[in-house]
């Protein structure tokens, strides 16, 4: 059987990467486990493979835990789809977006074609270079069930106004203004009322 080594590079941390050698017959879904168990990353959120060429655009999508609209449309299932069936190139380019809600963008790309070897077990972490960036650091939006002592009080409207209206500011406009209109002009007409 064919192994294929993948080269699992982030995308903004290029010195950081993974070589993984997977089986050809492996679906997306083993590969990505594999570089969740190689990152040390939760594996259990939505992620996509996107068969890519040399320029890294996005073309065909296989996703895990997709929504409900990629669904409706056809998108492709990791866990249906073997690896095999998406290599036409030696040097192959998969764009890989892991968690949408708090995305992690890798390259996977194919180094090289082996024979497997007796006694190795795959999925093989062949080599590691770097050290993965934590997985809070890759975005600074709220988790969504963590709750922060500022972000209640962000939550609560200052009490600078009252009634929706800034008093200072509205004042600070027409002081300024029309004083010195009244100054100039007028002439005591308020008087007349």
């Amino acid at each position: 059987m064919a192994i294929y080594r993948f080269r699992v590079t982030f995308e903004d941390y290029e010195d950081v990467y993974r070589e993984i050698d997977m089986p050809s017959k492996a679906t997306f879904l083993e590969l990505h486990h594999a570089i969740h168990n190689a990152t040390g990353y939760n594996p259990d959120v939505s992620s996509s493979f996107y068969v890519s060429n040399d320029q890294w655009k996005k073309g065909t999508e296989i996703a895990f835990l997709p929504t409900e609209r990629k669904r409706s449309n056809g998108v492709l299932a990791m866990e249906g789809i073997r690896l095999s069936k998406f290599i036409d190139d030696p040097h192959q380019k998969f764009y890989y977006i892991y968690n949408f809600d708090r995305p992690y963008d890798f390259h996977v790309e194919l180094i090289k074609i082996l024979k497997e070897e007796d006694g190795k077990e795959y999925p093989l972490i062949f080599k590691a270079v770097g050290t993965v960036p934590k997985q809070v650091a890759a975005a600074n939006f709220p988790v969504p069930g963590v709750e922060d002592e500022d972000d209640e009080e962000e939550d609560v409207p200052a009490d600078e106004t009252e009634y929706g209206v800034d008093e200072d500011e509205d004042f600070d406009l027409f002081d300024g203004e029309e004083e010195g209109e009244e100054e100039k002009g007028t002439g005591g007409v308020e008087d007349g009322y």
